[in-house]
């Protein structure tokens, strides 16, 4: 557990050490056979024709760890994963990012990465729908499907010669709106089969990316292309320069209702609470957190207080506790 700064009492200072104890002690118990520090020595087969990855060396003819982490074992490979460490892409993940720039035939996005990805026009879906070529015209009109600060979802694509590539080929992906994006070390986050969950019972959508970056945001129904509202906006703002009002039909469409937006602030906040105390952020923790808020009537700017930060702590050391039993 990471060093908390929160202004605690007596009380709540030796409530929140019980519950950290008691889940370090639940989370050494479940990896004692796997869990290495450094100069530990691994245990290795060295007939099936050992290879040694990361976080491994040989020192005095044994196998010893250079990181603390967790021993994994993929065929002969033998590495160690470490708990904290920096955002490493992979083939196929949900990332969240911000375009920081637009440049000729690509959008540069910040992943919480060390470098920049790019998103190239050729990689994502065309306002139209149409499957083509990209044209000059299409270049043209980049900063109306994307511009400088805009929040997206995309998928990795792979590393080329020029950087980190991402791609945007299904209607999942795309610009993100009305919402919040929080920040979260990446390690909190492991990767999952689903990435995108609907929160029904709030009616907000949660995007968490592998990359560190959450998306909260109001629940959006995928259309057969996402972009071409935006557009077609665009080109009706373009064509009608005199109209500063909107229509009703627009103010309505662009309005997000006081209770979504609450709903949106309590699950960010939820989330700067599990990230504080680091654990591992998930659909399900975060909904149990939202739930753990509404049904003690805490209001949402009393949830980044010493006690509920105490109350979610307890409440994790009981639930893991319980799937211990089970």
């Amino acid at each position: 557990m990471r060093e908390l700064q929160l202004s605690l009492n007596q009380t709540q200072k030796v409530r929140l050490q019980r519950a950290l104890e008691k889940l370090e002690f639940l989370s050494s118990k479940a990896n004692s056979n796997a869990s290495v520090t450094v100069a530990d020595s691994i245990p290795v087969n060295y007939e099936d024709g050992l290879l040694k990855g990361h976080g491994t060396s040989e020192f005095n003819g044994e196998v010893v760890a250079t990181v603390c982490g967790i021993v994994e074992r993929v065929n002969k490979l033998v590495y160690v994963r470490a708990l904290r460490a920096r955002y490493k892409p992979e083939v196929g993940d949900i990332i969240v990012g911000r375009v920081i720039e637009v440049a000729p035939k690509r959008w540069r996005v910040e992943i919480n990465y060390s470098h920049d990805a790019v998103l190239m026009l050729s990689s994502m879906n065309l306002p139209d729908g149409i499957q083509r070529r990209r044209t000059a015209l299409d270049e043209l009109n980049m900063r109306s499907i994307f511009e400088e600060n805009d929040v997206i979802c995309a998928e990795v694509r792979g590393f080329q010669h020029d950087g980190l590539h991402l791609q945007a080929r299904s209607q999942k992906y795309g610009k993100l709106g009305r919402g919040q994006l929080l920040t979260v070390p990446s390690y909190l986050v492991k990767r999952r089969k689903q990435h995108f969950h609907n929160l029904e019972n709030y009616g907000i959508d949660l995007i968490i990316g592998c990359n560190g970056f959450i998306w909260v945001g109001e629940h959006v129904q995928v259309t057969d292309d996402m972009v071409v509202d935006q557009v077609n906006k665009s080109e009706q703002d373009d064509a009608k320069p005199d109209e500063n009002s909107f229509s009703p039909e627009d103010q309505e469409k662009n309005y997000t209702r006081q209770e979504t937006r609450e709903n949106i602030c309590r699950a960010a906040n939820a989330i700067r609470v599990l990230s504080t105390l680091g654990f591992n952020i998930t659909v399900e923790v975060i909904t149990e957190t939202v739930d753990l808020s509404t049904s003690i009537n805490v209001a949402i700017h009393e949830m980044l207080g010493s006690e509920f930060y105490v109350l979610v702590a307890e409440k994790e050391s009981v639930r893991r506790s319980m799937t211990k039993k089970k």
